[in-house]
């Protein structure tokens, strides 16, 4: 499975316990495809939301490339609607409204058949102790690590 990734939303790993990941289509102008192609998009701040019963990614930044006509380039943070299955849909929203949950990007990327994906998670928010935990925890495997490679016999 050969992916090739655009964006990374690294700050949704630290801020959000991650719950279950859905991949999901996403709705472009040719013009979104061409920069996405030369990796000019971001995903720190994205979100998404639900609007008339649709799934939308917002506040995701995909920047204009130079050789765009600029009359019919669109706002580069405009709302994408996103494609997922109805039933997907439905599970998603039910989580959302009735346990609080909320739906974070974590990635965007052209899949095998050069498709542009993105991988959104079903989130819950951590704590400032939850942050602290993983962290050192984080630390700790990480010295573990070096030492056992580091060791003399």
């Amino acid at each position: 499975m050969a992916i090739n990734i655009i964006a990374q939303n690294k700050k949704a790993r630290h801020e959000f316990e991650i719950l279950e990941k859905f991949e999901a289509g996403i709705v472009l102008q040719g013009s979104e495809v061409k920069a996405l192609r030369a990796k000019r998009a971001n995903l720190n701040d994205a979100f998404c939301r639900f609007i008339k019963g649709e799934l939308y990614l917002m506040n995701a930044h995909i920047s204009h490339l130079d050789t765009t006509n600029r009359h019919f380039s669109k706002d580069e943070r405009a709302p994408r609607k996103l494609l997922l299955h109805k039933k997907q849909l439905d599970k998603l929203f039910g989580k959302v409204s009735k346990d609080g949950l909320t739906i974070v990007p974590l990635m965007l990327y052209f899949n095998e058949r050069n498709l542009a994906k993105v991988s959104i998670a079903l989130a819950k928010g951590k704590k400032l102790h939850d942050k602290r935990e993983t962290l050192k925890r984080r630390t700790l495997d990480r010295e573990a690590a070096h030492a056992i490679k580091n060791r003399s016999y």
